[in-house]
């Protein structure tokens, strides 16, 4: 029984990570952020709850500057007071908007927001495993080494996601007659919107996959879609 206890240890630290994260970024959540009641966004969300089958797709305002989207693990969808200010403003378009908020119905459809919480205690787990073994070996320099590998595999994993969601959304944008120039528009947009700072960062550690090839593979999509 003792040599279990180990892995024992580290299952119950995954588990006491994973509800603690989701407990944390609950609480963050419910208390910044209000319903999404946005005058010229609400045709939007008809339309796009209207392609599903569904009322109008019910989404929240999360009060933070910055821009971007989010997908909670419970399914409810977020944009940012960032990117709504954008909107008022003229940055952006009410149908670039839909799409964020179609790339995010997509990572709920398939179950990335809950499982990357997972993955995130697991990361965390990985990461504590991998500094004890490399720092023995490597002292002084392990525990960075190990941090490097464990941002590597989540990055790549989440590059995976987002070409799944930008699939999703743009299927949905399509049936919603918004069409996917919206959302490859917003795509060109993003990265002055967020004040750039991808330039340095090495493809194979950035979490969002890069605009070139973004674009690309909604493109094969629509010319797979046409010739069906």
């Amino acid at each position: 029984m003792l040599r279990f206890t180990p892995i024992l240890l580290i299952l119950l630290y995954a588990a006491a990570m994973w509800y603690f994260s989701l407990w944390r970024l609950k609480g963050e959540l419910n208390s910044r952020s209000t319903p999404l009641d946005h005058p010229r966004l609400r045709p939007m969300l008809e339309r796009l709850g209207k392609a599903m089958d569904l009322p109008p797709i019910r989404a929240h305002i999360y009060e933070i500057p910055a821009v971007n989207g989010l997908a909670a693990p419970d399914g409810r969808i977020f944009l940012t007071r960032g990117f709504i200010n954008r909107l008022d403003q003229g940055e952006v378009t009410e149908a670039e908007l839909a799409s964020v908020i179609a790339h995010e119905l997509g990572h709920v459809a398939h179950g990335h927001s809950r499982r990357r919480m997972v993955d995130f205690a697991g990361q965390n787990v990985i990461r504590a495993v991998l500094a004890g073994v490399l720092g023995r070996f490597i002292p002084g320099i392990g525990a960075w080494l190990a941090g490097l590998v464990t941002a590597a595999v989540a990055a790549r994993l989440s590059r995976q996601d987002e070409f799944e969601a930008d699939a999703f959304a743009s299927a949905l944008m399509i049936k919603a007659g918004l069409g996917t120039e919206p959302q490859k528009s917003l795509f060109r947009k993003l990265e002055r919107l967020a004040g750039g700072g991808r330039a340095s960062t090495p493809a194979w550690l950035m979490s969002h996959p890069k605009t070139d090839a973004r674009i690309a593979a909604i493109e094969k999509l629509e010319l797979r879609w046409r010739a069906s």
